[in-house]
């Protein structure tokens, strides 16, 4: 039994060819599919977060609303670059989001990927220590998160207060219990889900990674998995963890999707660079009939591993298309892969 959700970038562009050609569509439709995918069945909204683009940047009220209008579907991110973030601002948008959805929030957060605009966070008034890169930066951001996601108070109440305070150090409001918990980490590499896996992090594992072996990409993917729990078990948590990995994966199941990605049913792992140090590998896209896609996906190591599976959905095709594309996986092939009782 796998937790099945969807991904969205949530791009948008004025193009008369796509169905988000604005913000507020893409902002409307995204709220509009976590509906239909609860309606489905599905176990997962999550969405992408990128700065300077088009696409959807920040979550909070976003998640805010798709958790108003849901009741069981798990709504998170997937990822929130630390880069950029205020970690006690942060904590209380998100304790915010996660008590209005009641404690189903699920939240990714990563270093971040190469932006659109170079060095991206100082205009957010953030800059490394001195010592640090941005890397470490990031990792920093995500400790003090983490820290005050603990919900024990760390501030010196005023003596002569506006309202009366409880007793002791003031911790930040509104604090969600549990949520400490449902944190992710995006790991680019093994060391990071390594690193991930002895501060309490769940694991996010996501289409592209670090080529650190030349190996096809799930099976690297598989192994980065499996360091994580090891690295969790020797760090002693009491909790079983939890382990996504992001797939694009279509079922054709009539001409449309046919013309859509019928093109792609032979696509294979992609290498590139990230930077001019960084090699990465990208992992292939699925497409075919539901029969012939079952047999490919049980060679795929990293989603045997993962308990989680989020599929990467082309949100500019508009709301109708992909519920087709979630239930046509909920339908056609998880139950032929053990994936739905």
């Amino acid at each position: 039994m796998k937790k099945i959700g969807f991904l969205s970038f949530g791009h948008w562009t004025p193009s008369p060819h796509s169905a988000t050609r604005s913000a507020a569509d893409t902002l409307l439709q995204s709220i509009d599919l976590a509906v239909a995918a609860e309606e489905l069945g599905a176990d997962g909204a999550y969405f992408r977060v990128h700065h300077f683009a088009r696409q959807l940047s920040s979550p909070f009220p976003l998640l805010a609303a798709v958790g108003a209008r849901t009741k069981k579907i798990e709504i998170g991110t997937g990822v929130i670059d630390m880069r950029y973030e205020n970690p006690l601002y942060m904590a209380e948008a998100a304790g915010a989001a996660d008590l209005i959805s009641g404690g189903r929030l699920q939240l990714g957060i990563s270093r971040g990927s190469p932006e659109q605009v170079v060095d991206g966070w100082r205009y957010f008034g953030f800059q490394p220590a001195d010592g640090e890169n941005e890397t470490d930066m990031a990792r920093r951001h995500t400790e003090s998160l983490l820290d005050v996601l603990r919900g024990q108070g760390f501030g010196k109440p005023n003596p002569q207060p506006m309202f009366p305070n409880p007793p002791g150090l003031l911790r930040l409001e509104p604090y969600s219990e549990g949520l400490r918990e449902r944190i992710w980490w995006g790991a680019g590499s093994n060391a990071t889900a390594v690193w991930a896996a002895k501060l309490g992090m769940n694991l996010q594992s996501s289409t592209l990674k670090d080529d650190e072996t030349g190996e096809p990409f799930h099976i690297q993917q598989a192994k980065q998995i499996r360091a994580y729990r090891d690295a969790w078990k020797a760090a002693g948590h009491t909790r079983q963890p939890r382990v996504s990995v992001s797939r694009s994966i279509f079922a054709l199941v009539n001409d449309m999707d046919r013309a859509y990605f019928g093109n792609s049913a032979a696509d294979g792992d992609k290498v590139g660079y990230l930077d001019e140090k960084t090699r990465a590998i990208f992992g292939r896209s699925y497409a075919a009939e539901p029969d012939k896609l079952i047999g490919l996906l049980e060679k795929d190591e990293a989603i045997a591993e993962a308990d989680t599976l989020l599929l990467t959905v082309p949100n500019q095709l508009g709301v109708n298309y992909n519920v087709h594309v979630i239930e046509s996986i909920l339908k056609y092939v998880a139950p032929g892969l053990g994936w739905r009782a």
